[in-house]
């Protein structure tokens, strides 16, 4: 049987439009878009287009996009340069716990830097409180860095609610949106946000390239130096092919949102539904109403993540728990939203996308079904 793809909230293919955009890039348009002969100006009228969609798709001034290799390198910029840029005011930064470990591990780095970091917790649903965040604000705070929506349960967090608490206090307010761009609205304006990272290869982009917001009068430092490529904010050559395609994917998610969202989350509600009518006691994680439309996280008590996926030959899914002979590793969401261990060992990630079909949905709720019931001992 042809293998299955639930797992978009890990990587996404390259989408059909996106990889024709850029294929002039690839056979043709090599010139360096800071030389100023033929070659070069047709590689920049590349990168300028590119720019002026992720913009159209974020609602934001072309200005304030700067492109870098991913999700990782925009967080490590925003946070850093945030931080670095902004001492002279403080030293304290808010996070949650239930952040990438691209924003937690860079928080780590700070703290050894000398900057304090405070770690809010979350509820049950892993959705963080605005009124912690007020709470942990002291004279001290200059940055506050939660998460759009979460990569492992789906929640949406209430950015705009805690920029509102962040600007009142005069706070730069950052969140890391690779998961929620393409799945719903993240326009920079209804957000209130300052600085916002995007990853390419969650919405149908190439690995390899990303973007961070930064409003204009948002002061950072640059991470990279070398020349004044992307606005001075980002030294080395620009990563022309991918950067095109990138542009092409905010393209169609600009116009299409409406459309993905709406597919996403029939997939998943109709996997959600042959479970669930199965197995009454699987325990979905995550804020049910509040969530990301692809994203479904699901706990069987009693049964190894590991094993279900063992058995889950054609489908591609991810564990939310590691199980060793001597120990369970959980995902740090899933202890930070309080599962105990018996029902967070045999979570399982699945994620929708673009390319689902209800063939593969129904195909998938069979054998999912089917596992389930072996490994419960319940054929």
């Amino acid at each position: 049987m042809k293998p299955i793809y639930l797992d978009y909230n890990a990587t996404t293919p390259i989408d059909d439009c996106v990889a024709e955009a850029m294929l002039p890039y690839l056979y043709g348009h090599f010139g360096n878009p800071s030389s100023r002969h033929t070659f070069g100006i047709e590689a920049k009228k590349g990168v300028d287009l590119a720019r002026s969609q992720v913009a159209g798709m974020l609602g934001c001034d072309e200005n304030e996009i700067i492109f870098t290799s991913g999700g990782t390198e925009s967080n490590n910029l925003a946070l850093k340069g945030a931080a670095y840029a902004n001492r002279e005011k403080g030293t304290h930064i808010i996070t949650s716990s239930i952040e990438h470990p691209a924003v937690l591990r860079v928080c780590d780095y700070l703290q050894e830097e000398g900057f304090m970091v405070t770690i809010l917790p979350v509820d049950g649903n892993g959705c963080v409180n605005p009124a912690d965040v007020e709470a942990a604000i002291s004279p001290q705070t200059i940055l506050i860095s939660i998460m759009h929506a979460n990569n492992e349960v789906g929640t949406i967090e209430p950015i705009k609610e805690i920029s509102e608490i962040a600007h009142s206090h005069n706070i730069i307010m950052h969140t890391d949106a690779a998961q929620s761009i393409g799945k719903i609205p993240a326009r920079v304006g209804e957000l209130e946000i300052d600085l916002l990272s995007v990853a390419g290869h969650k919405l149908y982009a190439p690995k390899g390239v990303g973007v961070l917001y930064i409003r204009s009068g948002t002061k950072i430092n640059k991470m990279i130096h070398g020349a004044d490529h992307e606005r001075n904010m980002r030294a080395g050559t620009e990563n022309v092919l991918e950067i095109v395609g990138l542009g092409k994917a905010c393209e169609l998610v600009r116009d299409h949102l409406n459309e993905y969202t709406a597919h996403f989350m029939l997939m998943r509600d109709k996997l959600e539904q042959s479970i669930c009518s199965e197995f009454p006691w699987a325990k979905i994680n995550g804020d049910k109403e509040n969530r990301l439309p692809n994203t479904s996280n699901i706990s069987f008590k009693g049964i190894e993540a590991n094993k279900i996926l063992s058995e889950l030959t054609t489908i591609a899914a991810s564990a939310g728990a590691a199980c060793h002979s001597d120990q369970v590793d959980l995902s740090h969401v899933l202890e930070a939203m309080h599962n105990p261990p018996e029902i967070a060992m045999g979570t399982i990630r699945f994620s929708t996308g673009r390319m689902t079909t209800i063939e593969e949905i129904n195909q998938a709720g069979l054998e999912i079904v089917r596992v389930i019931k072996k490994l419960a001992g319940n054929p």
